[in-house]
């Protein structure tokens, strides 16, 4: 499989985890808050500490789906193309 072809296949799958990620994070919020998600954190409308909450939410689901999402393409690329995982890892860095 070509290097351009499985960095779009990467970017894809990052994209998608980060837009579940997303989803995933204002449903979690309405779930333990009981209201919506912060429209714009950076309001100055917004109380700091519900803005602090919701950056360290979105920012840790958002970055775990992104981990899963490169782990998954690299170990998927590595099988089509027949290298190991590490190979493929450091062909897409």
């Amino acid at each position: 499989m070509g290097n351009l072809v499985a960095k779009a296949l990467t970017v894809a799958a990052v994209l998608a985890a980060s837009s579940i990620a997303r989803k995933a994070t204002d449903g979690t919020w309405k779930f333990v808050t009981g209201s919506d998600s912060p429209a714009n954190p950076e309001d100055p409308d917004i109380d700091f500490k519900e803005a602090v909450a919701f950056a360290v939410l979105s920012g840790a689901l958002v970055g775990l789906a992104r981990m899963l999402a490169n782990r998954e393409s690299s170990r998927v690329i590595a099988r089509a193309s027949r290298k190991s995982s590490e190979q493929v890892a450091d062909d897409l860095n």
